[in-house]
């Protein structure tokens, strides 16, 4: 077995979470790179415009790769629950239902969201003159689907088994390839914002690929062909915990496209300072996405193991690291968040100072709360390890509701610049359902604990 592999039911819970936590966070900021290097280049090689255009495809793309993750991630629970437990023979049964069921969603949802690609953007209000950009950029993102779907299943059951440093070399290597054709293909070639697309889409092949020959190599995941017989109780299994977080995912993404589309009324500059911060988004969450990824595969194969007073004490380690850590980066973005905003952004004198000042704002409306933020992905990821996905997807619809709310009432009584509180908003809407289901959760499965060893015990 690979010693990258990591069996976290036993040892030190911090620690466990800790360095399963810090090449994940790595990972993510060069996988945030992704994101930054289309947005920087494409901002100064090309222009606002085209900044706008990728803006106006933000989550409709951020829903389809939220749809790959969603449901890799719930076929993941199940993966570390059995590795936890020792049960290598179904968890191989399961790993090649992940499979199968992956490659039938990679063709399915290619042909959906080509279809929808044209469609959605003129529902989002989409301004005319960028609408061109932003569909071909969809268009060729949707292309790659599969290849999104791919990574993200060979890195989740990676991340079940305790590796999170196969994932992160991967991430490396796809970021270095993908800005290095960005600059190529948009900079050298001016081939447009599609382009940019392109250049993530080739990049994360090799990031699939490096990941399937590490798993290729792990002895307990040699699989034959009757590890792929069709079982239906299995598939539905599976379904049953990756389909509630697919929607999780598919139902925030909704709510953001609610306020793209009053974004796009608010005008150019607007829109692009708005994407600008957006951009960030993901530097915001970087650590709170590996705290989560931590929290999954540690609940997850604790509960295998029947060690609950574990996952109580790791919540309580990866809680206060969140926090930490989210006050340095809010700290960090409150300070340098100009500075950074100004890598997007090109255009006249004007243009900038107006674009950035729209930029900054919002930056600092999510960096002064951004631990609700943290707290939102630990608590989510831990009750998603106790193999219920069901709680979080309701907190999913709370978030949308929130943020639906937020952007449709407030700018009619405080102006356009009140959508910057509509994440917010959503963060606490979806911490108070969290927090109380997992108090809830906890009690009931040490109480069924306590009854098991009593019997025992007669």
């Amino acid at each position: 077995m690979s010693t990258h592999v990591k069996d976290m039911t036993s040892g030190t819970p911090w620690k466990n979470l800790l360095f399963f936590a810090l090449p994940l966070m790595v990972g993510n900021v060069f996988q945030q790179l992704y994101t930054v290097a289309d947005s920087v280049i494409v901002g100064q090689g090309i222009g606002v415009n085209a900044l706008a255009a990728l803006g106006a495809a933000d989550w409709f793309n951020w829903m389809v790769v939220g749809l790959a993750t969603g449901f890799t991630q719930g076929f993941s629970i199940l993966i570390a629950q059995q590795f936890g437990g020792k049960n290598y023979e179904s968890m191989r049964k399961t790993v090649a239902a992940s499979y199968v069921l992956s490659l039938i969603m990679a063709i399915v949802f290619t042909v959906i969201m080509q279809l929808a690609a044209a469609p959605v953007l003129r529902f989002l209000n989409t301004p005319e003159h960028i609408l061109g950009d932003s569909l071909s950029y969809l268009r060729v993102s949707f292309g790659g689907f599969a290849v999104v779907m791919a990574y993200n299943m060979l890195a989740s059951v990676l991340r079940a088994l305790g590796d999170s440093r196969t994932p992160l070399v991967a991430m490396v290597i796809a970021a270095l390839i993908n800005i290095g054709l960005d600059i190529l293909f948009v900079m050298g070639f001016k081939m447009g914002v599609a382009s940019a697309a392109a250049a993530t889409v080739i990049a994360q092949v090799f990031s699939a690929f490096y990941c399937f020959l590490a798993i290729r190599r792990l002895k307990v995941l040699k699989l034959c062909r009757s590890d792929f017989a069709l079982n239906g109780r299995r598939f539905g299994k599976l379904l049953f915990l990756g389909a509630p977080m697919a929607f999780q995912n598919v139902i925030i993404s909704i709510g953001g496209m609610v306020i793209q589309s009053v974004v796009n009324k608010f005008g150019l500059l607007f829109v692009a300072g708005f994407t600008a911060t957006n951009k960030l988004y993901g530097i915001l969450e970087v650590a709170a996405t590996s705290f989560g990824f931590s929290m999954t595969t540690y609940t997850g194969q604790n509960l295998g193991a029947g060690k609950l007073s574990r996952i109580s004490r790791g919540i309580r380690s990866a809680l206060v690291m969140a926090f930490a850590t989210s006050e340095l980066i809010s700290v960090v973005m409150i300070v340098f968040g100009r500075v950074i905003l100004r890598l997007f952004i090109s255009g006249t004198p004007e243009e900038v100072s107006q674009v950035t000042a729209v930029a900054y704002h919002y930056l600092f409306v999510m960096s002064v709360p951004l631990f609700i933020l943290y707290i939102l992905h630990v608590t989510r990821s831990t009750i998603q390890g106790m193999g219920d996905t069901i709680v979080p997807m309701i907190s999913g619809i709370v978030e949308m509701i929130m943020r639906v709310c937020v952007v449709l009432l407030l700018p009619l009584f405080f102006g356009q610049e009140s959508v910057y509180f509509a994440e917010v908003a959503a963060w606490i809407g979806a911490d108070v359902i969290l927090i109380s289901a997992y108090l809830v959760r906890m009690r009931r499965l040490k109480r069924r604990a306590a009854g098991e060893h009593k019997a025992a015990a007669i």
